[in-house]
């Protein structure tokens, strides 16, 4: 009544959202002239993509907390022939991730740290990577079956890039140069089963596999297999699983 008024606000934090959404805490820019030093980065993780004889890399990461105001620098060297290391690009973001193109093959290490607006660095993380065609698979599981051979390839090193091409053939072939003209392609899987009424028991059958990634293929690698001999396990396979539209009436019934 004696015209005072009495106003209450709160300030608005634009972070609140991440806060509240995604569970992530906030470090507010402190008043001072020094700042806040940036978190360290965490979860750096790159991809390789192919980009017409020349290829892609996309780099991710985060940090343990937000900090106002903070960017990123990236360094991506790649190893010299003399064993050095060759800084190839530098760059900044404001964003967690960030693509270098026109990369050729080769070895690669990235640096990435946070920077906040008075330049003050955080603790760096680093990751390295090659863009190479994948090296030859190290073993190669065959596992028996009823009128089928399993084969599951393993690298010595693992790499969630690699796939694998299968190849497969009734008879040994002895130039490894000729696979693809003499063996039949099966498909490019991390494993592969390879089923049919014509893997019989008592005799060799062979698969040639090769790992396969965005930037080639390895060499071929033979590995040799045969179908299950456990003959009462036939028996049962027989009569539980084939039909008349499999092998017919007659089989069935000598079954």
């Amino acid at each position: 009544d004696d015209g005072t008024y009495a106003i209450t606000a709160v300030q608005h934090v634009p972070e609140k959202e991440s806060i509240v959404d995604n569970g992530a805490s906030f470090d507010p820019q402190p008043g001072t002239i020094h700042g806040t030093v940036p978190p360290a980065i965490q979860h750096l993780t790159t991809e390789i993509l192919a980009e017409e004889g020349q290829y892609q890399v996309l780099a991710r990461w985060d940090t343990p907390r937000v900090v106002k105001g903070v960017s990123f620098s990236l360094r991506l060297n790649v190893a010299a022939e003399d064993g050095s290391d060759r800084l190839v690009s530098s760059a900044g973001t404001p964003d967690t991730q960030y693509r270098f193109r026109g990369l050729m093959p080769g070895r690669y290490t990235l640096s990435v740290r946070a920077v906040n607006s008075q330049g003050q660095q955080g603790d760096p993380a680093s990751i390295q990577f090659s863009i190479s065609a994948p090296a030859a698979p190290s073993f190669i599981e065959l596992t028996p079956g009823y009128f089928q051979i399993t084969a599951t390839p393993r690298q010595a090193v693992y790499d969630p890039t690699v796939q694998y091409e299968f190849w497969f053939s009734d008879a040994q072939i002895t130039d490894i140069h000729q696979v693809e003209n003499a063996a039949r392609y099966l498909g490019t899987a991390l494993y592969w089963i390879a089923a049919s009424v014509n893997i019989r028991p008592g005799r060799d059958y062979y698969f040639y596999i090769r790992a396969v990634n965005q930037v080639g293929k390895s060499a071929f690698v033979e590995a040799t297999g045969q179908a299950s001999n456990d003959a009462a396990g036939y028996l049962d396979f027989f009569k539980g699983q084939i039909t008349e539209s499999h092998l017919g009436k007659e089989l069935l019934e000598k079954v």
